[in-house]
Order: structure tokens, then sequence, then C-alpha cells
């Protein structure tokens, strides 16, 4: 696949991935943007690598850590909005999930997007995080845990 194919094909995943892990919305669409300038760069060792789709993760992952720890003061406000926003057809769900992945810490967060919306293996997700798998397995069964007791998820 080429790098625009790809990008065609896995940019709105990768954005709604970026607002799961606890980015607002118009960041995660930067936040993707540089994570993809970032693997178009190097986009022959994605390709190659073992798991590109978790090369792709961690980037993004990275790019996300990235863009917190640096304070942006470039934007301006502006009276007009550029974009009308798209209604979501599943706006309680989408919030009940949201509202609970934001009271968890950044830790389970991380794991819960990456294993359960982006799909990645145990070990790709590992890789991702830069942890060993069984790091992810406890941090997992403890987010789930923390999601079951969770009111809003339990009433959604």
């Amino acid at each position: 696949m080429d790098f625009s194919e790809y990008v065609a094909a896995r940019r709105p995943t990768l954005v709604r991935t970026a607002v799961l892990l606890g980015c607002p919305q118009p960041d995660a669409e930067d936040v993707v943007q540089t994570a993809l300038l970032r693997c178009f760069r190097s986009w022959r060792r994605v390709v190659r690598a073992d798991q590109p789709e978790a090369y792709v993760y961690r980037i993004l992952v990275n790019t996300l850590r990235d863009a917190r720890a640096r304070r942006w003061t470039g934007e301006l406000p502006t009276e007009e909005l550029p974009d009308v926003p798209t209604p979501d057809p599943d706006l309680a769900a989408g919030l009940a999930v949201r509202q609970a992945l934001a009271a968890m810490s950044l830790l389970h967060r991380e794991v819960l997007v990456l294993r359960y919306y982006a799909d990645l293996s145990e070990r790709e997700t590992a890789e991702v995080l830069g942890v060993a798998p069984g790091t992810v397995k406890s941090r997992t069964a403890r987010a789930l845990a923390a999601l079951a007791a969770d009111d809003h998820v339990r009433s959604s």
C-alpha cells in the first residue's frame, strides 16, 4: 500500500484514536497530521516493519506525548469558525465512552484505546507503549475493572 492510500483508509481511525486518548478533536487533527508527516518521511521503514500498524500507532502516541509536553501559544481567537461540526450518530454512547476514558489514568486510557479501538495485539500494544506484554495485560485488566465499576458506562 502506498502512503496516500494508507492515509485515505486510516486517517479517520487515527483521529478517533487520538480523541479517545484524550485529545480534543481539533488538536487530534493536528496531532494526526504531524504523525502522518513523520510517517511519510520514513514510509519505507513503516512498510518494512514487522507490524506497520503498530509502528504508525507508536508514532501517533509519541507525537501526542510531544504535543502535551509543549505549550502552544500560536493560535489566535476568531469570531468566525471555519468548519461546521458534523453530528455524531451515536452521541450518547460516544459521550459515555469519552467521559469514562477521560476519568481514567493516561496509562489505562492508552492501553484500552490501542487494544480495543485500534485493535492492536498485546505484543503490538507493548511495542507502541515501550513496555513489556505483561504490563499491557495487567494495565488492561485494571482498566477494564475500572470501566466495569464506572456508573456512566453501565447506564449507557
